[in-house]
């Protein structure tokens, strides 16, 4: 059926001259438009909602008194940070709510390029979740590192051609646009929806970002950081996920004059995670349990990052919007029943009824990424010169560190990690092209007191990263990785504690999500049985400690890296 005659259905419908697909009745209709409660029918056909009032309808939903609200859309989120496929993500989030999200793919787009990013569109087609892309603006992300793929201007350009893209995704090389780098003024011109990433920008830093056209932002991590976004006309995307938890801190910064600026997103968040607490539910829960209003919290989760993203169909109950909506007993509790999108069933009571995903949904295979010539102790060797060291503070549950200055007991002339001291040395392997780079650092505050971890998710260009209270099992861990082909793994004693086998892009599984969820409780619970329960995600965290654009220093596979300094530094003071 073309637009045209959809059209006149719905006019019909909406009329009353044919009946609807579907009636709801019985519900309390969640307003986003004017914050209050609708008692009356909702009227779906042919996916789209047509009427609000007195309808019947061929099939009807007894809403049975319960609230109806409009699917959750997450304003911001890397798939590949729950381990699993597109079509298994969507199997998780869609009965929390979800029935949307704004996706970047530059976590596999750093790994494979363009094929990375067709991947993720295949695996995503046709299935119940809508799944929307922002291109990867920095890949690399930056000049410090090495990773697997350079992303132009002219390759992102025939993407724009999928409706399902929307722009530009969030551009983190600050100085490639303080500059004016050419590669870069050319992907600022490829659209007008340009996401940032503002991590520890002052109020110049947002100037230039709004100046070059940036609308968003998802960095801001105290209430003043996120007050200045949005004084300069930046939507402000509240931060909830696995290790970046924002939302406590910047809610108060949410008013009725700036309220429709103002969204939540996940950004990272790991499978188990998603499935223990949910969303961008969970974000509405926290928000709510702070004191603020239920209607508001929803529309800050629904209409305004469909307004922000030009989604005119999505975001609320009303004529002339998709039928993605889900049931409530308690706006307070927010906790979700029945789930629908474009009016069928998809998620019941956490459980997703929809039809059947293949994991596997896309030509291209992503396997085979994990590069990496036999490391040797030697290569692991810190010499020192002055026993005063740079070293990487971990501030649990935050993507932010801190650079410490620690003086070192001795006179040794090389590094030797200290679990007395929480001094654990950590290395960052390139995995793309056999490079031999290796970056060598070190870090207090990740508490581990035994072997060493390690894994192929390492923000964003995607390198090994391990660390370890002694070079043997930092080797044995990185040869692991090598043979699987990606993943996490946990060493003690030259023996493999705990391992998760991430083979696509050597990011995310290509099994099932209740299968790589059972995988990732046991691989948790066998480090703590280890004795290693530091009070945050190690993997997640450990994850980002290679990540330059965040401040304030990280390790790359080319060395130590200062934000504070936009450059290298040495180990030693």
């Amino acid at each position: 059926m073309n637009r045209q005659n959809k059209r006149q259905n719905y006019i019909a419908t909406a009329g009353k001259n044919s009946l609807p697909d579907t009636v709801i009745k019985n519900g309390k209709i969640v307003d986003v438009f004017n914050g209050e409660i609708i008692e009356q029918d909702v009227a779906i056909h042919d996916g789209m909602i047509v009427g609000i009032g007195e309808y019947e309808g061929k099939t009807v939903i007894d809403a049975k008194g319960q609230f109806i609200c409009p699917g959750l859309i997450d304003a911001h989120v890397h798939i590949e940070s729950s381990l699993v496929s597109p079509s298994q993500f969507a199997q998780v989030v869609l009965p929390h709510g979800v029935t949307s999200i704004i996706t970047d793919p530059h976590e596999i787009a750093n790994v494979s390029g363009v094929r990375g990013i067709q991947y993720m569109i295949d695996n995503s087609e046709g299935i119940p979740l809508d799944v929307f892309f922002m291109l990867p603006s920095s890949v690399p992300a930056t000049t410090f590192e090495n990773n697997g793929a350079t992303l132009l201007a002219e390759n992102l350009l025939p993407f724009l051609k999928s409706e399902r893209v929307l722009g530009l995704a969030e551009v983190m090389d600050f100085p490639a646009v303080k500059n004016r780098n050419p590669e870069m003024m050319k992907k600022l011109e490829l659209t007008q929806q340009i996401d940032g990433h503002g991590a520890g920008l002052d109020k110049d830093g947002l100037n230039i970002y709004r100046a070059a056209g940036i609308q968003t932002d998802h960095e801001a991590t105290t209430a003043e950081e996120a007050k200045e976004r949005l004084q300069r006309g930046m939507y402000l995307l509240i931060r909830e996920g696995s290790v970046a938890k924002d939302l406590k801190a910047l809610l108060p910064v949410v008013k009725p004059h700036n309220l429709s600026r103002c969204m939540f997103c996940t950004d990272d968040k790991h499978l188990d995670d998603l499935i223990k607490e949910g969303s961008i539910d969970h974000n509405v829960r926290l928000a709510i349990q702070e004191g603020m209003d239920p209607i508001t919290a929803i529309t800050m989760a629904s209409l305004n990052p469909a307004s922000c993203y030009g989604l005119k169909t999505k975001g609320a109950i009303a004529p002339g919007f998709e039928a993605d909506f889900f049931f409530t007993e308690s706006l307070e509790e927010f906790v979700i029943s029945s789930v629908y999108k474009g009016g069928s069933l998809v998620g019941d009571f956490g459980k997703y009824i929809g039809k059947n995903l293949d994991c596997e949904n896309s030509s291209i295979t992503l396997n085979e990424t994990v590069r990496i010539d036999e490391v040797r102790k030697k290569d692991l060797v810190m010499p020192l010169k002055t026993n005063i060291v740079n070293v990487i503070g971990v501030v649990p549950n935050s993507l932010v560190t801190r650079k410490i200055e620690v003086i070192l007991e001795g006179n040794d002339s090389e590094f030797y990690p200290s679990v007395e001291k929480d001094l654990l040395k950590m290395a960052v392997i390139e995995r793309h092209h056999y490079t031999g780079n290796i970056g060598l650092g070190i870090v207090r505050g990740f508490q581990l007191k035994k072997g060493a971890i390690a894994t192929t998710i390492a923000h964003d260009s995607h390198n090994l990263v391990v660390a370890g209270t002694n070079d043997e099992d930092m080797i044995k861990a990185i040869k692991a990785l090598t043979e699987m082909q990606g993943g996490l793994v946990y060493v003690v004693d030259g023996e493999i504690i705990a391992s998760l086998t991430l083979s696509i892009a050597g990011l995310f599984s290509d099994h099932d999500f209740n299968k790589v969820n059972e995988e990732l409780i046991a691989f948790k619970n066998s480090l703590k049985e280890s004795g290693f329960d530091p009070g945050f995600n190690p993997f997640l965290t450990l994850s980002f400690l290679t990540l330059p654009v965040i401040p304030e220093v990280k390790l790359t596979d080319k060395g130590l890296f200062d934000m504070s300094v936009f450059k290298h530094i040495s180990v030693e003071v």
